[in-house]
């Protein structure tokens, strides 16, 4: 038999305490818990280094997919379901593009009803039921009307055991997007939806749509325990209401959303499966396969942009990959222009190969459990249960998912995250690239209509609107940078920005770049130049382009003797920003106008637009 040694064994193993006190050497002073230390958005911190010891008492590194608690995953192979979601406007057009794209690759559709009389039977002609799985997105008074027709047509085409798919009954939505209670009985809606669907095995019917937290800007703690919380609530709510537990838990299907922080989305789906199936196992279940987690994972709606939007492509492929890796059941990629239009064919060929390129040529459906054992990934998955597994234990605590989306505190929760990240956005502390990072300010966008759906399905199902409700945001991050610059396509004229460059050629050039990336997030015209020998000469070669605002650009040391002779020189004909730092010295020079990394941007262009817009 060979003999089998480790790798670099003739190496002393180095400690956990060595390697910091290395580190903090290399530092040089810095502190390490500032510099190395990352202060998640989900209530924990994250080390920049891991080791074998900080997971050597984890046991879902002692599992296989496939087994309970689900870490891992809960097939033995990778290969979910390539999902498109198709509107139903017209049955014939909708049945037409269903057929077509089933032969490019998808596996999976979702059927968007706008209204209750769609005809199934015609909708679905020519599509084999039982080789793809079939969803039906519809309001929650149509979900039994279109449970019942589906067992029919099941039943008719003998595919009731071989039928995959789900109709979503979402009686919560009303209150994400009205503020107001489902004037139904819930219970006794779902209990004949239940009913309906038994001679179809699985069919799942109940629906724990957590994408609406996603696209509202919730941080992925929040969408996990809020989750958990909504699945539970359908698990005590039947379960009550006579129903067994792996009866509901097998009618359950989760849609959830993925945003671009990659390995914490990674970390997401593994800690839902794992914390899912200890709560379903509390309810008593026959058979371990009941704590099985369905997930349908959607790239997220929050991050897409307008201007720049192919950055949308990219920000959904690295999506995609989190969900894939993480082994969810089908995915559903966002077409790149979804903020501002109606996807079209273009749009929808590039968001079903993004999936399709992950599995034909990144062979991700050819491993199972690709993240597992990782060091990172692991203490991201225990830590990120630990916090979805709080938050949810705190809505128990509140009387369930229902009595705390009722009285206002999740959907207040998540807004003030989304509230958080508008300003994290405008501080460039979250980066959109394109948008409030390294803008294009040349792009013009104001023929594209910010129309961004919450949600496709218009089913005209009558409501009461509530006056003063609290109802979930529906904005997306990068709408008030949108705001400004739109502002400026649709002025008379374009403000002009000169970069006065001088002195130290390292800090004129580096504050010059700056401050072009600055003013380009308010699509104004910016005036570069190789710099200047003296202030005169730089204002005077301002004046000649017209220019709206003069920035002054050179080095710390330098301003005190150029800050003087600029105001002098400007005299009040245009606006003079100082690229630096805000000190008391420079404004009592004449300054009124700094920009820095510390300045609020959206704030500071919002205030220029004021001023320079006709």
């Amino acid at each position: 038999m060979a003999e089998t040694k480790k790798l670099f064994d003739q190496f002393a193993p180095v400690t956990p305490e060595e390697w910091r006190a290395k580190a903090e050497v290399d530092l040089k002073g810095a502190d390490f818990e500032k510099k190395m230390v990352w202060r998640t958005n989900e209530g924990f911190n994250a080390q920049p280094l891991y080791r074998s010891v900080d997971i050597a008492d984890l046991k879902q590194t002692k599992s296989l997919p496939g087994e309970f608690p689900y870490v891992r995953g809960t097939r033995y192979n990778n290969d979910w379901k390539v999902r498109q979601n198709i509107d139903v406007n017209d049955v014939k057009a909708a049945n037409a593009k269903a057929i077509e794209v089933l032969g490019k690759g998808i596996n999976s559709i979702g059927f968007h009803m706008h209204g209750a009389d769609v005809d199934l039977k015609e909708l679905f002609k020519g599509i084999s039921l039982p080789a793809c799985e079939i969803n039906i997105m519809c309001c929650p008074k149509c979900a039994i009307k279109y449970a019942n027709e589906l067992v029919a047509l099941c039943k008719e085409l003998g595919c009731e055991d071989t039928f995959v798919g789900s109709i979503t009954f979402n009686p919560f939505k009303r209150t994400f997007k009205h503020g107001e209670p489902f004037p139904g009985d819930i219970v006794a809606m779902a209990t004949e939806l239940m009913n309906a669907v038994k001679p179809v095995a699985h069919l799942r019917v109940l629906s724990v749509d957590s994408l609406a937290l996603n696209n509202a800007g919730a941080y992925i703690y929040q969408e996990l325990g809020y989750a958990l919380a909504w699945g539970a609530e359908w698990m005590a709510m039947l379960t009550e209401a006579g129903f067994s537990a792996d009866e509901v838990a097998n009618r359950i299907k989760f849609n959830m959303g993925v945003s671009t922080v990659y390995f914490m989305e990674i970390a997401k789906f593994r800690a839902a499966r794992e914390l899912w199936a200890l709560i379903v196992k509390q309810f008593n279940p026959a058979n371990d396969y009941s704590c099985m987690m369905n997930v349908n994972a959607e790239t997220s709606r929050y991050n897409q942009t307008i201007y720049d939007s192919y950055v949308n492509l990219l920000r959904s492929q690295t999506e995609a990959m989190s969900a894939a890796l993480a082994c969810v059941d089908s995915i559903v990629v966002t077409p790149f222009d979804a903020p501002y239009k109606e996807s079209d064919d273009f749009s929808e060929r590039i968001a079903r190969n993004q999936q399709i390129l992950l599995k034909e040529e990144s062979h991700l459906d050819k491993v199972v459990d690709p993240a597992g054992g990782s060091y990172y990934v692991e203490m991201l998955t225990k830590n990120l249960a630990e916090q979805g597994w709080k938050l949810f234990l705190d809505v128990e605590d509140k009387g369930g998912f229902k009595a705390a989306l009722e009285s206002g505190d999740i959907i207040k929760a998540v807004n003030t995250t989304a509230m958080e990240r508008f300003d994290k956005v405008a501080k460039r502390r979250e980066q959109l690239l394109g948008t409030n990072q390294f803008p294009n300010f040349t792009e013009k966008a104001a023929d594209k209509a910010d129309a961004c759906k919450e949600c496709n399905c218009h089913c005209s199902c009558n409501h009461e609107e509530t006056e003063g409700a609290v109802t979930l945001n529906t904005k997306r991050l990068a709408t008030q940078f949108e705001e400004v610059r739109l502002a400026t396509e649709h002025a008379a004229n374009t403000p002009k920005v000169f970069m006065l460059t001088i002195g130290n050629l390292a800090m004129r050039l580096a504050r010059a770049q700056f401050s072009d990336n600055f003013f380009a997030c308010a699509g104004y015209e910016l005036i570069d130049n190789n710099g200047f020998k003296t202030v005169k000469e730089g204002m005077d070669a301002a004046m000649e382009k017209k220019a709206d605002v003069v920035v002054l650009c050179s080095s710390d040391d330098e301003y005190a003797a150029l800050i003087p002779e600029a105001v002098k020189e400007l005299n009040g004909r245009a606006e003079l920003v100082l690229a630096g730092p805000e000190t008391d010295e420079f404004k009592a020079m004449g300054i009124t106008n700094f920009i820095n990394v510390r300045t609020n941007v959206l704030a500071t262009l919002k205030a220029f637009n004021a001023k320079l817009l006709k």
